[in-house]
C-alpha cells in the first residue's frame, strides 16, 4: 500500500496517537471515511455525466461505426493476403521483390573483399 511495510505503518499509527491522543484518532478516522465515500461518488457522478453526454452527442453511435468501419478494413486486408503470406500483386509476389537489407549486406560484403576481422 503506497510503499509503506507493515513496521511503517505501525509507527506512523503510534506517532498519531501520540500527536492526537486516542480520543481523537476515531474522529479522524471518520472524517477520513466520510472524505473518500464523498469523493468516490462525486468522480462516479462526473463519469456518469460524460457517459451520459457523450451517449446524447452521438459520439459512442460513430466510435461504433469506426470500428466497424476498421474491422472490415482489416478483414479485407487478410482477405487479400495468401495462405503462405503472399499478397496478390498479380504474377509478382513478396518473394520476388528485392529485399533492400540483402542488396546493402551484399554491397558491403563486396566493398570489404578479402579483409575478415581477426578474432
Amino acid at each position: 500500500m503506497f510503499g509503506i511495510g507493515g513496521g511503517e505503518l505501525i509507527f506512523i499509527i503510534f506517532i498519531a496517537l501520540m500527536l492526537f491522543g486516542t480520543d481523537k484518532i476515531p474522529e479522524f478516522a471518520r472524517t477520513f471515511g466520510k472524505f473518500m465515500a464523498n469523493l468516490k461518488s462525486t468522480t462516479n457522478e462526473i463519469k456518469h455525466e460524460i457517459q451520459k453526454s457523450a451517449q446524447t452527442e452521438g459520439i459512442t453511435d460513430s466510435m461504433k461505426e469506426l470500428t466497424e468501419t476498421f474491422t472490415k478494413e482489416v478483414d479485407q486486408a487478410k482477405e487479400s493476403v495468401g495462405p503462405a503470406g503472399y499478397i496478390d500483386l498479380g504474377d509478382e509476389s513478396l518473394l520476388d521483390l528485392p529485399n533492400p537489407v540483402q542488396q546493402v549486406e551484399e554491397d558491403i560484403e563486396s566493398m570489404i573483399g578479402p579483409i575478415k576481422r581477426k578474432r
